[in-house]
């Protein structure tokens, strides 16, 4: 035997409210029948049978659970690529404690929040690579995530086109069953949006065709800040020290033209949230129907039986006072 809820304190309050208050009605009645030279003991059946069905109502609530039953379940679910750049200039402290560790931070929270739709993490800087395929298997996502770290690729300048080719590359390898619509996707490119790349309009035009939607965050600020190093700070082609600051223009138009949106993490804004809704919004494609193993639960029976014992409660009187 299984409940589908704990015993909790809503409940016991309820029980202690219920004796307490037919404790006081039937201190009360004899009190009234006491002077009359009555006799209040008729009373007592009725407080057993009250009892009785008062934690029946009481079980009901609870859910008991007896045995395993197969009910179909249809789920509808989306495909989501998670684009994160790792390039040094993601190592700058003007977001606490690095743009990485903040980013990667609110990754994993926005993970939590899609347990019904396959995920992929892609990591990119002047080249691009599958961290993480597709998978509804949120710990392994998670351990890819809090693995990431700025020297997973070679030294070099961001292009955000080689991350975007290959999530388009992916999309066209993945057959769709005959007759169904493709399966609704959505991009999430999370850069500082420093882009040392060639042109990115033909990605874009690519991208806008095979209907999936491009969500950018911008992760820094607009004041910047120095790239921290071993031994010091990364130094430009002059030899002073390099300062990296966020850029979202790059970012913000790739998002209007692919139908998604920008959204900024700085060290005063966080809108990872409101990422969070505008991915909710996206509609899934309805999936197969799947069987799973439930408890059954059954409440009915000692509902049933609390309304029966109500019932007989309301229909049977007891004249405690007589004439």
């Amino acid at each position: 035997m299984n409940w589908a809820y704990p015993l909790g304190w809503p409940e016991l309050t309820a029980l202690l409210v219920f004796l307490f208050l037919y404790m006081g009605y039937a201190v009360r009645t004899w009190r009234l029948a006491a002077p009359l030279q009555q006799r209040g003991w008729r009373l007592a059946w009725k407080l057993v049978l009250r009892l009785t069905y008062f934690s029946l109502l009481l079980v009901a609530l609870l859910g008991p659970a007896y045995g395993i039953t197969q009910q179909p379940v249809r789920t509808a679910g989306k495909d989501v690529w998670l684009l994160l750049d790792v390039s040094r200039s993601m190592d700058a402290p003007d977001v606490s404690p690095t743009r990485l560790l903040k980013a990667r931070a609110e990754l994993s929270e926005l993970i939590n929040r899609f347990q019904a739709d396959r995920i992929g993490l892609v990591v990119f800087a002047a080249d691009a690579y599958v961290q993480c395929p597709l998978t509804y298997d949120q710990s392994a996502l998670q351990l890819f995530v809090n693995t990431i770290q700025t020297n997973l690729l070679p030294a070099g300048t961001t292009d955000l086109a080689p991350a975007l080719d290959l999530v388009l590359a992916r999309l066209s390898a993945t057959p769709q069953p005959a007759g169904s619509p493709p399966r609704a996707t959505a991009l999430v490119l999370v850069s500082d949006g420093e882009d040392f790349g060639e042109n990115l309009e033909p990605t874009v035009r690519q991208l806008t065709r095979s209907g999936a939607r491009l969500f950018t965050v911008g992760v820094g600020t607009p004041e910047g800040s120095r790239i921290p190093r071993k031994g010091g700070y990364v130094r430009d082609a002059n030899g002073r020290d390099a300062i990296t600051r966020l850029e979202p223009k790059t970012l913000r138009r790739l998002a209007e033209q692919t139908g998604g949106q920008y959204f900024e993490l700085t060290d005063q804004r966080n809108e990872f949230p409101l990422l969070v809704n505008a991915l909710n919004r996206v509609e899934g494609q309805a999936e197969q129907v799947r069987t799973v193993s439930v408890a059954d639960n059954r409440y009915r029976y000692p509902l049933a039986l609390a309304l029966l014992l109500l019932g007989v409660d309301i229909l049977l009187t007891v004249k405690i006072i007589r004439p």
